[in-house]
């Protein structure tokens, strides 16, 4: 039982599952200011053009209410969410990219030279080449 404990705490303080715990609150936040932002803004104003509230368009036929006003408000939703998570990943791959960029540019130290005999290409601090075995100059 100790060992399932000691092994569910380091499953639990990985670093990505609080990245995801994370993630899923500010989700859930996020959520509920969409849903605020369609159900008090957007409806009402797609309200206009069918002069109702929109979330309570619906169809009846049979004894069976085909609610397709509050369908459309979840599809208005997931739209709005989608596009904002796209925005949002779009943002951060180029600030990453920019990063990258910027690492890119920073010429880097060799680690190679040539052999003054054969020109092979070999390790900077190689004292013989593996290709002609000629001692190789100190290089400062």
């Amino acid at each position: 039982m100790k060992k399932l404990f000691h092994e569910f705490r380091e499953f639990a303080m990985r670093g990505n599952v609080i990245d995801l715990a994370v993630g899923v609150v500010i989700g859930a936040a996020f959520s509920a200011i969409v849903n605020s932002l369609v159900n008090d803004i957007v409806s009402p104003l797609l309200g206009l053009l069918f002069k109702n509230d929109f979330s309570d368009l619906s169809l009846s036929f049979g004894g069976v209410t085909l609610a397709y006003g509050a369908f459309l408000t979840a599809v208005i939703n997931f739209l709005i969410v989608a596009l904002s998570l796209f925005a949002l990943v779009k943002a951060v791959n180029s600030a990453k990219a920019l990063f990258r960029r910027r690492e890119e540019e920073a010429p880097a130290a060799p680690t190679t030279k040539t052999c003054p005999y054969c020109k092979s290409e070999i390790a900077l601090g190689a004292t013989r080449c593996p290709h002609c075995t000629s001692e190789q100059p100190e290089t400062e």
